[in-house]
């Protein structure tokens, strides 16, 4: 049973003279690349890229959830476990995290950041200041009276 596609193919088959093994070599070097894995490149890994391709994805896709990856890892909020090849191929998981990067990607509804009330006016704060040293006289003679009185 053949399953509907929902990504633009970006394999040999679409009009594009790479070979499959040799888009197998080149996603395989960047991923191994981008997450500095020297992993050897044997038949079952040769095939789980071949299904990638297969399902429409491309590097462009694998550099978008390798990155998303990485950032969530290093915020603690993936296991590292996410970039092992043989869990970021899982097709249906490695497309719902592309679609979740994508989300993060654009961000959430940013609220407007406050608005900083302005300084005082010098006049107020010259107003303030002499009231408060008025306060302050007034303080000091009824100190004064008290102590007198005492």
């Amino acid at each position: 049973m053949n399953e509907p596609e929902t990504h633009p193919r970006e394999g040999p088959s679409a009009g594009n003279s790479t070979s499959w093994p040799t888009a197998v070599r080149e996603l395989h070097g960047l991923y191994c690349q981008w997450t500095a894995q020297p992993l050897s490149l044997r038949f079952d890994r040769e095939r789980l890229w071949y299904e990638f391709l297969r399902a429409g994805f491309g590097a462009a896709d694998l550099k978008q959830v390798v990155s998303y990856l990485q950032k969530e890892i290093r915020a603690q909020r993936r296991n590292v476990g996410a970039l092992k090849l043989s869990n970021l191929l899982q097709l249906d998981r490695f497309e719902e995290d592309l679609h979740i990067s994508r989300v993060r990607l654009k961000g959430l509804v940013q609220r407007p950041e406050p608005v900083p009330r302005p300084p005082p006016s010098p006049a107020i704060d010259e107003a303030r200041r002499t009231r408060l040293v008025e306060e302050l006289r007034s303080f000091r003679q009824q100190l004064r009276r008290g102590e007198g009185a005492s």
